[in-house]
């Protein structure tokens, strides 16, 4: 984990994009229309991390994110005649189901470009609310400039999902109401991707609680905002769990309000957002992408600096393809020793898998699968060996295990650990 310190600019909060006003306008505009969202504290995480954690569920939004309190707060802001052309948006997921749901309850025609690697459950939900969806370019970028393309070509109002003042603050309103259920909050966790979020987010939560302290967290592969605000080079590339706050360049407004409001960017890595995923569907049980969990990535990277404390995190979206969830979890068991596979050299003669497996049934190991390799082997022709794929209690378990085999004089090793 590596740390940003933000440096406050001079000038007064009047002076930023979004103020706490503008925020509770948003509030009053789409109240009707959105979820609050339960607030709840989370009495495991809390025992883990040495904190009081309090969970803003935002992935139970109708879209499964918060996307949709700015997308609406800006669609709700066009003219008829704008509303009559229609509106067009880039974005990696959340945000173009957010415009493309409202959109359709407002009767906007609504386009959005997406890049061609996003998700496919993101796709098809996007498509599955009316929206015209075109597939362009690698990244963000690319989808981006060819959306601003067609703004101009069909007149349509471009819908930015971060930089756009109205969007900030539809986001902040979550901040509201969680002071509202925890008021005694002492840090508030924020994703960041372009800075929406965290921008309405600090707009809002500075004026009701001046000294509250407020982190936002970036994936190590998109240090993004972080290399702008403290001045430094960063190549943003990769595949990231956390594609939807995987964005190159963040927002000049956004910019503004971090860079003013923000303490610190905390940068994690992709082992700590899968870990991070896993603990909320294991414990929470709740779905979260791995921009929706990486508030708590942050508290797994290290928890030290928030020990003690009153955190608030934001569950910010829900949207995760089934089988890459699937991979993640597999993923984290082989990380605490409950899945592993072992290579177990061996006398290619009869019974000797027999006397192996018992073994394993006398420390109660569960065997997956077996295989055998004779001929993709540097052993002699009489060798072989096993790879066994097993299921364990935990890392002391699995320990146990290895020891014993070793004992009995097998060569054994794990392979493919993560």
């Amino acid at each position: 984990m590596t740390v940003a310190q933000a440096q406050p600019i001079s000038g007064d909060s009047a002076a930023l994009p979004v103020t706490h006003e503008d925020v509770l306008a948003a509030r009053m505009a789409i109240r009707d229309a959105l979820i609050d969202t339960p607030c709840l504290k989370s009495r495991t995480l809390s025992e883990i991390f040495g904190a009081n954690i309090w969970l803003k569920f935002e992935n139970l939004q109708f879209t499964a994110s918060f996307k949709e309190r700015g997308a609406l707060n800006r669609l709700l802001h066009l003219t008829e005649e704008q509303r009559k052309r229609g509106v067009i948006a880039m974005s990696a997921g959340n945000h173009a189901q957010g415009v493309a749901y409202h959109s359709a309850r407002l009767g906007i025609p609504a386009t959005i470009v997406m890049p061609d690697g996003t998700p496919t459950v993101k796709v098809q939900q996007t498509a599955g609310h009316g929206a015209r969806v075109i597939l362009h370019g690698e990244k963000l970028e690319e989808a981006t400039a060819l959306a601003k393309q067609m703004a101009e070509e069909e007149e349509l109002v471009f819908v930015h999902p971060f930089d756009d003042p109205l969007v900030m603050a539809g986001q902040g309103t979550i901040a509201l109401e969680m002071l509202e259920v925890a008021p005694d909050l002492d840090c508030l966790i924020i994703p960041i991707g372009g800075g929406g979020l965290i921008s309405g987010i600090s707009a809002a939560a500075r004026a009701v609680k001046p000294d509250i302290q407020i982190i936002g967290v970036q994936a190590e592969l998109y240090p993004s905002m972080a290399a702008k605000v403290k001045g430094f080079e960063a190549i943003c590339d990769g595949d990231s769990l956390a594609e939807g706050i995987a964005v190159k360049y963040p927002g000049e407004n956004t910019y503004q309000m971090v860079k003013a409001l923000v303490d610190d960017i905390v940068l994690v890595s992709e082992a700590e957002l899968e870990r991070a995923v896993s603990l909320l569907l294991t414990i929470e049980k709740t779905v979260a992408e791995g921009a929706g969990a990486a508030g708590l990535a942050a508290l797994v990277a290290n928890a030290t600096p928030f020990r003690g404390k009153n955190i608030g995190l934001v569950i910010s979206g829900g949207n995760i393809d089934t089988r890459l969830l699937a991979n993640v979890l597999l993923r984290e068991l082989a990380r605490e020793g409950r899945l592993a596979r072992l290579r177990i050299r061996l006398k290619d003669r009869p019974g000797e898998l027999y006397h192996v497996t018992k073994i394993f049934h006398e420390h109660q190991v569960n065997i997956v699968d077996v295989s055998h390799q004779r001929v993709f082997t540097k052993l002699p022709a009489k060798g072989t060996y096993a790879d066994i794929e097993v299921e364990t209690r935990d890392r002391e378990h699995l320990d146990q295990l290895m020891n014993t085999l070793r004992a009995r004089g097998y060569d054994a090793r794990l392979i493919e650990a993560v």
